[in-house]
């Protein structure tokens, strides 16, 4: 049992464990800000978007956001080593919550889309600093402790983000206020109570001025290098991967890039991110598996939700809970990887665990058919869940350990950064295959199901319905125009207005492209097993990074006495 004086005892980086929870509190409020923003507008954004007549508009919402926030993160990094973390966090806080009362005032998608590109400016900081911080405070050793609560926050807010915003966007006013403004509204509270923990509790040592400029050069040339691309993820679906303006996009992200390559080499220490850190071969191998974990995790996972709606007919709100075995599963495996690291001072079998589950849990998810039991996709999704948590905490405390302690910013933000930069292409790349293989797997799904009395008897039935969907695609099928009945695929909630019967062909197809889908997923994943086995483990430290920039203070002054 833990007594008083443990309790109070301070942990190696200086802190007592009490003064450690209290700041912690700060850092998730903020955390918790930036993830449940984005599954509650996930859901609500539909609804939104036909209140703003806006229809078409709605990936361009979410690709405003996405740019800025994850341009944003490397530069929080960066002014956070060299001006301290505490401004920008409550900066970054500040930001967040003023672009979410703009986004309430929204009178069309197009305010909207540049009031939450406003709002992603602040999200960049909220999650790289807060995980930054931390490492200031505490060592990476104890730090495993307690950075199983903020995939706990993260977690957490996947399942009650759908459900709150289900919830939200289904109200037509709330306080005379119209429903969905409330999405963002509800941060305005959230926010000032976390800004007001913060500069309260948050007690740190003042950095000495820079000597160095901000790279802003590097900031200019990543951001065209990453603006094309990132939008191109997101529209090249609809415009064509080979189109003119994929293309355009292509070229002038690749000359970006290389111009912001040429940028970074040229500062050195003062870049934005200093590509001395790529030459720690533990750091640079952690930023792949960070690309590609991301790919997987993102890529796969977004799915779920859409074969719990679409296929098993679940509401937004449903669907959120039914994912709750996921959650579970990272939390429990956080926590426990969490303090057998702490205890042990060891995280190598961790990642090669966590992948190894992750394959396992992607690949059964492979198996999931339209007819399968509820109870068996979720106990997939809890193996999926805990190769999760098994896996993100140890990568981000190894690439946080594995440079010293003046590059804690930058190092954390260029984790969180790089797996934002795989999540964003694993969406595009996976949700392109899922719509490749739609279209076709339906069309065969119902030529197979026309063929069968039972669904003729369906058809026959449906023309002369009463339902306005069962009308439309029975019409369509009785004439074996198959290209038109899948034109149901544009509105995909019509699926479950349909009889039964003349809804299966659709889920099968579905979930058959879904299948294809997992498996790459899988396979992605696989990878990032294998590149986490020839991942060297670097002992890691006893003290966080305050602790540890004092200690070099020390020593250099006794070497100057001496």
């Amino acid at each position: 049992m833990t007594t008083t004086a443990e309790t109070e005892a301070a942990a190696p980086a200086g802190f007592t464990h009490k003064q450690i929870l209290v700041v912690l509190s700060g850092l998730l409020l903020g955390m918790l800000l930036g993830a449940l923003d984005q599954t509650i507008v996930s859901t609500s954004i539909r609804t939104i978007a036909d209140d703003l007549q806006g229809y078409s508009m709605q990936a361009w919402v979410t690709t405003a956001y996405l740019i800025t926030a994850t341009l944003s993160t490397p530069l929080y990094g960066k002014l956070s080593d060299m001006y301290g973390r505490k401004p920008f966090y409550l900066a970054a806080i500040t930001i967040f919550v003023v672009g979410s009362l703009l986004c309430t005032f929204s009178q069309s998608m197009y305010e909207l889309a540049a009031f939450r590109a406003f709002q992603g400016l602040g999200a960049g900081g909220l999650m790289s600093l807060a995980l930054t911080i931390l490492g200031d405070m505490v060592g990476p050793r104890e730090r495993a402790r307690y950075q199983g609560y903020f995939l706990a926050v993260f977690g957490t807010s996947s399942v009650v983000g759908p459900v709150l915003g289900g919830v939200i966007s289904g109200q037509d006013t709330i306080l005379g206020i119209t429903g969905w403004r409330w999405v963002f509204l509800v941060n305005v509270p959230l926010g000032i109570i976390a800004l007001a923990v913060v500069s309260r509790v948050l007690k740190l040592p003042k950095v000495e001025k820079p000597k160095v400029a901000v790279d802003w050069f590097g900031v200019l040339t990543m951001a065209v290098g990453l603006v094309p691309l990132l939008v191109v993820a997101e529209q090249g679906r609809e415009w064509g991967w080979g189109s003119v303006n994929s293309i355009t996009c292509y070229v002038v992200g690749a000359l970006g890039l290389i111009g912001f390559v040429a940028v970074e080499a040229k500062l050195g220490d003062a870049a934005l991110i200093p590509l001395r850190m790529f030459k720690n071969s533990t750091f640079a191998l952690g930023v792949v598996i960070s690309i590609v974990v991301g790919s997987a995790m993102f890529g796969g996972i977004t799915l779920l939700p859409q074969y719990l709606q679409v296929v098993r007919g679940s509401s937004p709100t449903l669907a959120g809970m039914q994912m709750l075995p996921l959650v579970v599963g990272m939390m429990t495996a956080s926590i426990i990887a969490g303090q057998l690291i702490s205890r042990t001072g060891r995280y190598k079998w961790f990642p090669p665990i966590g992948a190894g589950l992750l394959v396992l849990g992607l690949f059964l998810l492979h198996f999931v058919t339209a007819d399968t039991h509820l109870y068996v996709t979720m106990l997939f999704m809890l193996i999926t869940g805990l190769g999760l948590g098994n896996l993100m905490q140890p990568l981000t405390l190894a690439i946080q350990n594995a440079l010293p302690p003046k590059d804690m910013g930058v190092s954390t933000a260029a984790a969180t950064f790089f797996r934002q930069i795989g999540g964003t292409l694993g969406v595009a790349v996976f949700l392109s295959i899922l719509f490749s293989q739609v279209g076709p797997n339906i069309s065969t799904e119902l030529q197979s199901a026309a063929a069968t009395p039972a669904y003729q008897a369906a058809i026959a039935e449906g023309v002369h319905s009463t339902n306005p969907a069962d009308v439309a695609l029975s019409t369509g099928l009785a004439k074996q125009d198959h290209a038109a009945a899948a034109e149901v695929l544009n509105d995909s909630s019509i699926i479950q207005k349909l009889n039964p019967t003349l809804a299966h062909p659709f889920k099968v197809g579905f979930a058959n492209a879904m299948d294809t889908v997992f498996l790459a997923a899988a396979a992605v994943a696989l990878i990032a097993m294998i590149l986490v086995l020839f991942w060297k483990e670097v002992p890691l430290r006893t003290s966080g990074g305050i602790q540890a920039r004092q200690e070099k203070i020390e020593e250099a002054a006794v070497e100057a006495i001496g």
